[in-house]
């Protein structure tokens, strides 16, 4: 390995208290206990084929071998392996530095090897094993300390949250004045959830998901009480404890409400934490009630005449197709449908679809806080040049995460474009005249 360790308070305070006793329970529980065959399938299976490179945003941007995935689990979790509670502190501050900032769990590079290992999943492992004895970058941490604290990732108080809400209400009534953001109510189709930094950050995000339910007539609802943040940051800190709980007391909220179904908002790692890991984890076969993501909806409301161009999007834009919501769930032809609808100049990047470029911000890593900003930029220059080549004005993407680290990239390369939610899209180009006011 040739990195030094970041200036990362978590990592250097946390490794001054290392139990060596904690480190050998944590290889016994994870390792040789929870997932010693999938590990020993995985550890027997690699041939050292190096056909993963190619598919690694920060291998492909630095074109150093220690990026590539197969270097990665080498230097983590078979240094664990091999030299189990005897690993030293220095090694192991450096084995959370890449599980947590030099991987986005993408999987892409799982899709380029030729027997589908999934990398991503080792480097979880790796995460879940450094939260147990506890080096985990701070700024990630605090994101989970908000959690447990909240049950959102902003330290948005109720009164707080409830009080966004009406604001956005009260500003979306004066464009239509019969505009209502229902809280509290029962047997709603709909349940919307959104992401902490909505009403602390992006609050016109409210606002125009209230229009488009009201335009299209949808009998939706929003709660008053925690279970409105579907985020989940604990997932990716490996907190898997604090992830059940975030899960539980979403799910409960929506069946409190007696809805039909959870709308979520546009997030991809938020959605990726309710619909696999923390099902998964809470031990669900399946969730309680069925959990589709906002490109999906905002889908079917356009298939079913419910949403309808007004006018069309007059740039040049192109989509990023966000991991956890293409590779993870093949929403890429519906995103397409709508974004063609509204934007008749519209162009591709290349690779596109399950085979995109990740945005280097999914996965926690830009929850992982400035230390690691560079190294996020640096290690997606090959995303840069692939929207480059677009000569497009707009990216839609259809993901929080995925809109900061392509504004951070945009604005490192000198890249001179816009970034868009499918929602901002819609609401400025929607038919806003079919809801007869009340």
């Amino acid at each position: 390995m040739k990195r030094e360790l970041a200036q990362d308070i978590g990592l250097r305070e946390g490794i001054k208290r290392i139990d060596r006793g904690k480190i050998k329970k944590a290889i016994d529980l994870l390792f040789t206990k929870k997932a010693e065959t999938r590990l020993k399938l995985y550890t027997s299976t690699c041939i050292h084929c190096g056909l993963c490179a190619e598919a690694c945003h920060f291998y492909m941007s630095h074109k150093d071998p220690s990026y590539m995935p197969i270097a990665k689990v080498q230097n983590t979790i078979w240094k664990l392996l091999k030299e189990g509670a005897n690993v030293n502190n220095q090694d192991l501050a450096l084995i959370a530095q890449i599980a947590y900032t030099e991987c986005n769990l993408c999987r892409r590079c799982s899709m380029y090897c030729p027997f589908g290992i999934d990398i991503a999943y080792q480097m979880a492992m790796v995460r879940r094993f450094c939260h147990l004895i506890g080096v985990t970058p701070q700024y990630i941490q605090d994101t989970a300390h908000s959690h447990a604290a909240t049950m959102n990732q902003m330290w948005v108080k109720e009164d707080e949250w409830i009080d966004s809400v009406q604001w956005q209400e009260e500003e979306a009534r004066e464009e239509l004045p019969y505009l209502r953001i229902p809280l509290e109510k029962y047997e709603a189709d709909v349940f919307y959830s959104v992401i902490g930094p909505e009403p602390k950050f992006r609050s016109q995000l409210i606002y125009q998901a209230a229009v488009i339910m009201n335009v299209a007539g949808v009998n939706w609802t929003m709660p008053a009480t925690p279970g409105w943040d579907n985020s989940d940051m604990a997932m990716y800190v490996g907190d898997y404890e604090l992830m059940g709980r975030l899960k539980k007391i979403h799910f409960e909220t929506a069946l409190r409400l007696k809805c039909k179904k959870i709308v979520m908002g546009e997030c991809g790692h938020a959605f990726r934490s309710v619909y696999d890991t923390g099902t998964r984890w809470l031990g669900w076969k399946e969730p309680p009630l069925p959990i589709i993501h906002a490109v999906q909806f905002y889908y079917e409301l356009f298939k079913a005449g419910k949403i309808k161009v007004g006018k069309t999007y007059p740039k040049k834009v192109t989509f990023h197709d966000p991991c956890n919501i293409v590779r993870g769930r093949g929403l890429q032809e519906m995103a397409r449908t709508v974004v063609k609808a509204f934007c008749p100049d519209f162009v591709e990047m290349h690779p596109n679809r399950e085979h995109n470029y990740c945005c280097s911000a999914g996965g926690g890593v830009i929850n992982c806080g400035p230390p690691y900003k560079k190294t996020r930029v640096k290690g997606n220059k090959v995303k840069a040049e692939q929207l480059k080549r677009t000569e497009a004005e707009v990216v839609i993407a259809p993901c929080h995460n995925c809109h900061g680290g392509l504004e951070d990239i945009i604005h490192h390369y000198g890249l001179n474009m816009e970034i868009k939610f499918l929602g901002d899209i819609i609401y400025e180009c929607m038919d806003k005249s079919t809801h007869p006011e009340e």
